[in-house]
């Protein structure tokens, strides 16, 4: 599992562990850098703008080709892409300026975000949150589409296929619905929308008023393909290779950089 439900909050765990790994730099630095209170807060809140956009600059410039498509994408601070790394070099940068004329302090602060950079990769490795693991193959699974015909996901292979899992009431799953649209229009893919818990009004009504109706739209009103995927919130997309094994799986949503990545492989 990559990410928990908390009732309609859906956290990804990678974010999570940053969390955690924030508040023990937090409480390790107030132990450790014997700041008075004004400058560790001065050093700790910097440090967190500087690593957040760094980050985000980073991964923005990895992947500059698919932002050049959509450059207001990168100012959307919310959607996914974030290059660690990237945090890290402009972390450590602000902390050597922030600390410049406190150069015992700069060097333990040096050391304490390395540990917290390891620390971090280690809750990523071992994923003491993570569980049920998505199916290896395309589940076997009959679904209706919105003219009532019966879809099987496993006669879908021949070529690349990503599932998305969604609903209308999910507020990242409609703003991605657009995104999917675009993807659906290529063809070395195949799309496939799978609504999960809504009638057919429902899914239809919703999708006329969007205009959305370029991916194969399925009904799954009773969440069987969740339960099967171990999905534990929306939205969440799957993607398989041409023969039905998973190559990735991605709860929340996916962002342009991202979805580009795994179709151009």
């Amino acid at each position: 599992m990559d990410a928990i439900a908390l009732g309609p909050l859906l956290i990804a765990l990678p974010h999570l562990y940053v969390f955690v790994t924030a508040l023990a730099l937090l409480v390790a630095g107030a132990l450790l850098l014997r700041l008075t209170a004004t400058q560790h807060s001065r050093w700790f809140n910097g440090l967190l703008v500087a690593s957040l956009l760094g980050a985000r600059l980073g991964y923005v410039l990895l992947h500059a080709d698919s932002y050049r498509a959509a450059p207001l994408d990168a100012l959307r601070l919310w959607q996914p892409g974030y290059l660690p790394l990237a945090g890290l070099l402009a972390g450590a940068a602000w902390t050597l300026w922030s600390l410049r004329r406190q150069p015992r302090q700069a060097f333990v602060a040096q050391g304490l975000l390395i540990a917290a950079a390891g620390l971090w990769l280690g809750l990523m490795a071992w994923q003491p949150l993570g569980h049920e693991a998505a199916p290896q193959r395309l589940p076997a699974i009959t679904l209706d589409d919105l003219d009532g015909n019966p879809v099987t996901l496993a006669a879908l292979d021949g070529k690349p296929l990503l599932i998305n899992l969604w609903a209308s009431g999910c507020p990242a799953c409609r703003r991605e619905l657009p995104l999917l649209a675009e993807a659906a229009r290529r063809d070395d893919v195949r799309v496939v929308a799978v609504n999960q818990g809504e009638s057919l009004l429902e899914v239809a009504r919703f999708l006329d008023r969007r205009g959305l109706d370029r991916p194969l739209t399925l009904l799954d009103p009773h969440q069987s393909l969740m339960a099967l995927s171990h999905a534990p919130g929306l939205p969440t997309t799957l993607y398989f290779d041409a023969d039905g094994t998973l190559l990735t799986r991605h709860v929340g949503a996916v962002g342009r950089a991202r979805l580009e990545t795994w179709l151009d492989r």
